[in-house]
């Protein structure tokens, strides 16, 4: 019988979680009575995780794990699951069990009223001081930054149709953040707002400075504003050495002022430097991410599979 549903979980060091999350999901699954299949990518763990999943695959057929190389990153892992899974109805979510599974008929039933996407919003964040300030200071950038809409507090938690599934597989660009390219490519979208809980066991593999690193990415990879910048910056720049050294000609051929010392060439070199700089940082960071694009590396490599 053909697999309706399909449910994509990256994982990465998520032992503790793995058997409550697959108990609840099964039970969701049994409840809607169509067939489906679980598709979990175990992105690299160094815990007990793919022995885990090995065992869930072992004892039910419609549980499938692929085993990545290495860690690739859960948008590697998300985009492995979503090229390998072959369900009409699919699910990404998290493994920590915060995107709840008992949320699902509920984004399910929008689905069916005509949706093409139906994700996730999260009301609230349980979690520390810190990192629910990076969260909502990165989502606040992006809307404004970003040239089309898109939606604050959503991550990977989302319901698609296949079709949009096949429209997302065609965006071949490596530094990728799914929710973005989700809303990028339109279609019949809405979100759903829920309460995040804490995680159920753990504690998140995304440090601080992942965070930074996917906020830097996300910037770049869909936004042309740090160019724009660069652009105003070294026009505001330039206009003030401009100022500066028509005060110095005036100061000189004008009000017969003798100029002493070395403090206005200096700020003025030391304003130039800093300005070039700058801009030659945002300049290298989009040329490292057309380096990266043009090697054409895989996103990622499967080291095995199972219940495939």
């Amino acid at each position: 019988m053909k697999t309706y549903y399909s449910v994509i979980i990256p994982v990465y060091n998520e032992e503790n979680n793995l058997p409550e999350l697959y108990r609840r999901l099964v039970a969701i699954f049994k409840s809607l009575d169509k067939p489906y299949e679980i598709v979990f990518v175990d992105d690299g763990s160094v815990d007990r995780s793919a022995k885990i999943l090995a065992r869930l695959a072992r004892g039910n057929s419609r549980v499938k794990v692929i085993t990545l190389s290495r860690n690739f990153g859960q948008q590697a892992a998300v985009t492995a699951g979503l090229e390998n899974c072959s369900g009409e109805i699919i699910t990404t979510m998290d493994a920590d069990l915060q995107d709840p599974p008992e949320l699902l008929p509920k984004l399910l039933s929008k689905i069916a009223t005509g949706y093409d996407v139906v994700y996730g919003v999260s009301a609230t964040r349980r979690d520390p001081p810190l990192r629910k300030f990076l969260f909502n200071s990165y989502y606040w950038l992006m809307e404004r930054l970003s040239s089309y809409p898109l939606p604050q507090n959503v991550g990977i938690f989302a319901v698609m149709r296949r079709p949009i599934v096949e429209t997302l597989l065609t965006l071949g660009e490596r530094n990728r953040w799914l929710p973005a390219l989700r809303s990028w490519v339109g279609f019949r979208q809405i979100g759903i707002s829920y309460e995040k809980p804490a995680r159920f066991s753990g504690r998140s593999p995304q440090t601080v400075g992942k965070l930074f690193k996917m906020g830097f990415d996300a910037l770049f990879s869909f936004s042309y504003l740090p160019l724009r910048l660069a652009t105003i910056l070294g026009l505001i720049v330039t206009l003030l050495v401009f100022f500066v050294g028509l005060d110095v000609l005036y100061q000189k051929f004008v009000a017969h002022t003798a100029i002493t010392g070395w403090s206005g060439p200096m700020l003025s070199i030391v304003i130039i430097g800093g300005a070039q700089l700058i801009i030659l940082g945002i300049i290298g960071e989009y040329l490292g991410r057309i380096y990266d694009e043009v090697k054409r590396r895989p996103f990622y490599i499967i080291s095995q599979k199972h219940g495939f």
